[in-house]
């Protein structure tokens, strides 16, 4: 077969080839000028809305459609109003008479309202439940999107001095997997030292500052041991790492030595330190060079309840009593702690506070402060106060609680704060009983056996696994 010559045969117009590109352009512009019209909605703009023209082709005939249903609730809410007394009373009975709990006050409540069963009288001394009140108490007054900053300020050129913000967890080295709120010394110092390389400055002097707390750093109502046997830091403005050295001991100074790690991390990043790092007060007016910013507050405090930890209560405690009364001290933390609740309308009947975490053995409530604290956070009306009640641990999972109820019918259903001491064991939270109603609860047991700790912790986790199971 001859091959076919696609050579253009001589003698064809340029201008008729250009006119076969005519129906293409055409095509072409439509299409764009519909993209167009979509995109920037040229027809509404143009024209107005078109009405609604209803379905777009009639209904067929014959065919019958059934009508639209209402869906029903994929989960039904959860039971209100108030359990029957006496069958929490029925249930509980049994497990309320265990001779492992020694001296117990016990009280169950709904999410709101008086209780439905309250056992024993007067207070008792509360351990780690008091923590509760000091993380509402914060929240209220600072707010739960507060933040604490740790301050580089120069009053000189080359003079800086490290204030300390009451930042509860300030790091030394910054996290392998940094993230906002993640603050360390090593990034303070980083940011430090690029803002002072802008200026031409390589070589500098650094103080601290740690004043923003007062008054003694170890509470007068702890045994002297608390300190030496890693209970409780030293409390302070400034510190890293809850003032941990990295062997695990508690440090004796720990702003002297966060301000030492600070000076190191300047020297890593090619800034020299002349001459010894010394406690100063930064003048007011002192330019701020760089900082770092805690986690809010809401977070802090889940940590704090969440892993019981009695630094970081205490520092909230400070913070509370500077922002209610100007006194950052135990004191002023425990007078500004009584204040607010108060003024939230929780009955402090009985109590006895000496400091924010519950480690002073003269600390005194009773359950059914316990009880109206965690209402008072439950409540729809206070939102700012709901970190107390997410920061609970939950029954066989997370914190405090990681490691008990295991194959209990509280396993996942009990959310609470422990407390221990020698001779006292309590737990405080919620529960969701079998019913799907949630309740309130607070169990304190005093005087136990110094061999009697477990016995009595695995008998008030039974407590509150029996609520789960209650059909009350």
């Amino acid at each position: 077969m001859a091959r076919r010559d696609r050579r253009q045969p001589r003698g064809r117009s340029v201008r008729g080839a250009a006119f076969r590109w005519v129906p293409v352009l055409l095509v072409l512009a439509l299409l764009g000028g519909a993209a167009a019209a979509y995109h920037y909605d040229l027809g509404t703009r143009w024209f107005g809305a078109a009405p609604d023209a209803g379905p777009t082709s009639p209904p067929v005939p014959g065919l019958t459609l059934p009508p639209v249903q209402t869906p029903r609730a994929v989960a039904r809410p959860a039971p209100s109003g108030r359990p029957a007394p006496s069958a929490v009373r029925r249930a509980l009975g049994p497990a309320l008479d265990d001779p492992d709990l020694a001296d117990l006050r016990a009280v169950v409540a709904p999410l709101s309202g008086p209780p439905v069963l309250a056992d024993g009288r007067g207070a008792s001394m509360p351990a780690s439940t008091l923590k509760l009140l000091t993380a509402t108490a914060a929240l209220e007054v600072l707010g739960p999107d507060h933040t604490f900053a740790t301050r580089v300020v120069a009053e000189r050129r080359r003079s800086l001095t490290l204030v300390g913000g009451g930042d509860p967890f300030l790091a030394g080295k910054r996290p392998a997997k940094a993230a906002p709120g993640d603050a360390s010394l090593q990034t303070l110092a980083a940011e430090t030292a690029r803002a002072l390389k802008g200026r031409g400055v390589r070589a500098v002097s650094v103080s601290y500052d740690a004043s923003l707390f007062t008054g003694p750093t170890v509470s007068p109502a702890w045994p002297d041991s608390y300190v030496a046997d890693s209970e409780v830091s030293p409390i302070t403005a400034l510190w890293a790492d809850e003032g941990i050295a990295p062997d695990g001991s508690r440090e004796a100074d720990p702003a002297g030595s966060a301000a030492e790690q600070f000076a190191a991390f300047l020297r890593a990043d090619g800034v020299d330190v002349a001459g010894q790092v010394e406690e100063r007060t930064a003048a007011p007016a002192a330019r701020e060079v760089a900082r770092v910013t805690s986690l809010p507050l809401a977070d802090i405090v889940e940590r704090v309840l969440q892993l019981s930890d009695n630094d970081g209560a205490e520092v909230l405690g400070h913070q509370t009593g500077l922002a209610v009364n100007g006194h950052g001290s135990f004191s002023g933390g425990v007078a500004a702690v009584r204040q607010t609740l108060s003024n939230l309308g929780i009955d402090l009947q009985g109590a006895k506070i000496y400091d924010g975490s519950g480690l002073s053995r003269h600390d005194r409530l009773r359950a059914e402060t316990l009880v109206d604290v965690l209402q008072l956070a439950s409540a729809s009306d206070h939102p700012e106060l709901r970190s107390v009640v997410t920061g609970l641990s939950v029954a066989a999972y997370d914190g405090s609680l990681a490691d008990r109820f295991d194959r209990s019918p509280g396993r996942g259903w009990v959310r609470a704060k422990t407390g221990t001491l020698t001779g006292t064991s309590a737990l405080a939270g919620l529960v969701t009983d079998a019913r799907g109603r949630v309740l309130v609860f607070a169990f304190l047991s005093n005087h136990i056996p110094p061999t009697g700790t477990d016995d009595a912790r695995a008998a008030l986790d039974h407590l509150a696994a029996t609520l789960a199971a209650c059909r009350c």
